[in-house]
């Protein structure tokens, strides 16, 4: 979502448009241009994208506000060429709460169509060779659009709403986890079956293959932090965290990092100032590039990694994971709150082998 912008804020959610999102509209006015039927043609064609557009953005908020509804914010909205993404701070974990938040996009499009087919009085006829791309029949064709979307997000393809109806439903019979693990692996096979489908037929559609990857890649990086999830469980960051680490003095040069580095596996350095507070972290990229740049006499200080959060050693290991991995620096300072000094270094090859060794204890106890 780096390639994203601001342009709107509603009800404390920022609505952000992904940049790509102009390609389709550029491509959808040169469609609309064609066959004859020239800049009237190109106006109705980004018209009718733009309100489909209006349509999907309503259905991530019809997410968010059932979401809010349970104590959960959504920072951001994301309008997509292929949708829209309503990033939400957490999923409900109890399953009657997941499936309101996940049917209540859905529900905004049958209601939309709904006040379509009210006002208008417009006659539905399913017509197999009905193509979007036709002029006219603006509220026709976005009545239309409306019930496709429920269609569509109703396949049961985690994590499309679908999917998650599906997964608050297994949960109700099986724990979480593995709830996620069958919804994910149901919604990759899915993908994989429609991405085959058109490599091998006649009928190719980019964008359907894009979705398809799309839900591959995040069903199974759902289920794989889940699963971390549940490896972490009753673990503290106090537990995973790095406590024999060197610090950098706020004098330190590049030359001096460099015998850090060279002195043992630490990666990542901490830079401390007289008085034991944390300025940031001199990165083993970021030394690599300075040394080629300004040569080991340069002062660490200038090429330092902020690091602007941090965390206290009592929080569970899986919010610390979350503010790692939302954060640019790689290793998250771990601050004792009273004195409010540096005791430690939460970084993801520590959190793993932390993770190798109990998963291997475990497994000795089984046997």
């Amino acid at each position: 979502m780096k390639w994203s912008f601001k342009i709107a804020t509603v009800a404390g959610t920022e609505v952000r448009i992904h940049v790509t999102f102009f390609i389709l509209l550029l491509l959808v006015a040169v469609q609309g241009m064609g066959g004859g039927q020239g800049t009237a043609g190109a106006v109705d064609a980004l018209l009718f994208v733009s309100a489909a557009f209006l349509c999907v953005l309503l259905h991530e908020f019809g997410h968010v506000f059932a979401a809010r509804g349970y104590g959960i914010r959504t920072p951001d909205i994301t309008l997509l060429p292929i949708g829209g993404v309503a990033r939400l701070e957490r999923m409900p974990r109890k399953p009657s709460h997941e499936f309101v938040v996940a049917i209540c996009g859905p529900l905004v499009n049958v209601a939309i169509a709904a006040a379509i087919k009210l006002a208008l009085g417009l006659q539905m006829v399913v017509n197999p060779e009905y193509r979007f791309e036709q002029p006219g029949h603006f509220w026709e064709k976005l009545m239309l659009w409306n019930l496709l979307m429920v269609a569509f997000n109703m396949i049961p393809a985690f994590p499309m709403d679908g999917g998650r109806v599906l997964r608050a439903f297994l949960a109700m019979f099986t724990d979480y986890g593995r709830a996620t693990r069958w919804a994910a692996t149901l919604g990759q096979g899915i993908a994989l079956t429609v991405a085959l489908w058109m490599l091998f037929s006649r009928e190719f559609h980019p964008v359907l293959l894009l979705i398809s990857f799309f839900i591959f890649m995040a069903a199974g990086q759902e289920a794989a932090a889940v699963t971390q999830e549940e490896a972490t469980r009753g673990l503290r960051v106090r537990d995973a965290m790095l406590t024999d680490f060197r610090t950098l003095p706020q004098d330190a040069s590049l030359g001096d990092a460099v015998v850090h580095l060279l002195a043992g596996s630490q990666q990542d350095f901490p830079m401390l100032d007289p008085g034991g507070n944390m300025l940031g972290v001199l990165t083993r990229n970021r030394l690599v590039s300075a040394l080629s740049e300004h040569g080991p006499m340069h002062p660490a200080i200038q090429v330092l990694e902020t690091c602007p959060d941090s965390v206290t050693a009592v929080i569970s290991l899986g919010e610390g994971l979350e503010r790692l991995r939302a954060t640019p620096c790689p290793a998250m300072p771990v601050i004792d709150p009273v004195s409010g000094k540096l005791v430690g270094l939460l970084t993801a090859e520590n959190v793993g082998e932390v993770l190798m060794v109990r998963a291997a204890l475990r497994g000795r106890k089984e046997t």
